[in-house]
């Protein structure tokens, strides 16, 4: 039978990248066995998903007690716990980079989002992490917030891969893509080289629709009409999508025309929009809708595993990014004419992401620094022992 999840690349150039990178992953060749049957080429991680992981269980915790007994502080634990899933994912997908030429298999992490107000110390902790990495095929995540667009732009020119990440607004995100050009330029203009800078800018697809659905129950509950309520309800579950296929025709309009392609024959590639959050929240809308709904090239689907197994099981595969854009741009018309102002909601869902995976972010720490205190305690235990006997 024909895996949908390998159509998507073999049949309409859109890579699908794993959303969980973790240790579980790695140490159950697990992550292999997604990129040989699967196709899975890429891969990402965050604050959210490592602080899952490592409470989840004690699968950090050979490698926790031999930084303890390395003397190494809480902050260096998290470093180099998250550093060594990442270098070890990087090189799961080494193969596909090499054989890609650089274009794909890439594995991602993140700057801490306690800093993603600080343009310079965004701008440091990634070249620190991607000096840690030492991965060609790694990149650096940084939020697309005001703050950290200078940020990305100087380590783009510095030749780091990032990963722009937390963008929910078009206009957002063609700051983002502007930010990647202006990078190359100014590259180029040094006479560095521009084929191997790599970027993508992740796109948040369901938390949208999570928003603006709340905000259309509480209007169709205080409708005047049926009509009106049949008029809102017709937006339900439509926002998320409709934005990500607005987003991607802004994509092709910046990666067009003479500015652009004085950069591709330099050897530049496009900056890929990247599909994020794609995993469907509503129990009543389809399992893999952020999937089927968002096919197109040269993009990327980042999914979780209940989301990937769900679209292998049962998902359709067709070109549909470009499908109904004038829809897409109709759908956000009428839901700022029912009184949702769109940008308000896609400033609001930046800013919620921020403190979202800040909140993670400390949660793994102290998690951390937990174990890291009792495995101390445990030593010295041990030593008071040795010294009695």
């Amino acid at each position: 039978m024909a895996n949908p999840l390998r159509e998507l690349n073999e049949k309409y150039g859109q890579s699908v990248w794993y959303d969980n990178l973790n240790r579980d992953l790695l140490d159950s060749g697990r992550l292999q066995r997604l990129v040989d049957g699967d196709g899975v080429s890429g891969g990402t991680s965050n604050p959210s998903i490592f602080e899952k992981a490592v409470g989840a269980g004690n699968v950090y915790d050979d490698h926790l007690r031999q930084l303890v007994a390395q003397g190494e502080g809480p902050a260096a634990v998290y470093d180099a716990l998250t550093v060594t899933d990442v270098q070890r994912s990087a090189d799961v997908f080494r193969p596909i980079y090499d054989r890609t030429h650089a274009a794909d298999g890439y594995a991602s992490l993140e700057v801490s989002p306690l800093i993603a107000g600080d343009t310079q110390a965004s701008s440091d902790e990634a070249r620190r992490l991607f000096r840690a990495l030492n991965r060609p095929n790694a990149m650096i995540k940084i939020p697309g917030t005001p703050a950290g667009l200078p940020a990305v732009e100087q380590c783009l020119a510095d030749g780091l891969n990032i990963n722009i990440t937390l963008l929910f607004g078009v206009e957002n995100y063609e700051q983002v893509a502007r930010a990647y050009i202006s990078a190359l330029e100014k590259r180029r203009a040094a006479g560095l080289p521009i084929d191997r800078t790599a970027s993508v800018a992740s796109f948040f697809v369901s938390r949208v629709d999570t928003m603006v659905d709340d905000m259309l129950l509480q209007k169709i509950q205080a409708a005047g009409s049926d009509a009106e309520r049949l008029r809102l309800r017709s937006l339900l579950g439509k926002a998320g999508i409709a934005n990500a296929r607005i987003a991607y025709q802004k994509y092709k309009d910046i990666f067009s025309g003479p500015r652009w392609q004085a950069l591709a024959q330099a050897g530049a590639r496009v900056q890929r929009c990247l599909w994020a959050s794609t995993s469907t929240k509503n129990p009543d809308y389809r399992d893999v809708m952020y999937v089927e709904g968002l096919i197109g090239p040269d993009t990327i689907n980042t999914l979780p595993q209940s989301t990937l197994d769900a679209f292998r099981e049962h998902g359709r595969t067709a070109p549909t990014l470009e499908q109904d854009v004038e829809g897409a741009f109709d759908c956000i018309r009428r839901l700022e004419e029912a009184g949702i102002n769109f940008k308000t909601v896609t400033d609001e869902l930046q800013v919620q992401g921020v403190q979202l995976f800040s909140e993670a972010f400390q949660t793994a720490n102290g998690t951390l620094r937990r174990k890291r205190e009792a495995f101390l305690a445990e030593k010295e235990s041990g030593i008071r022992t040795s010294a009695r006997e």
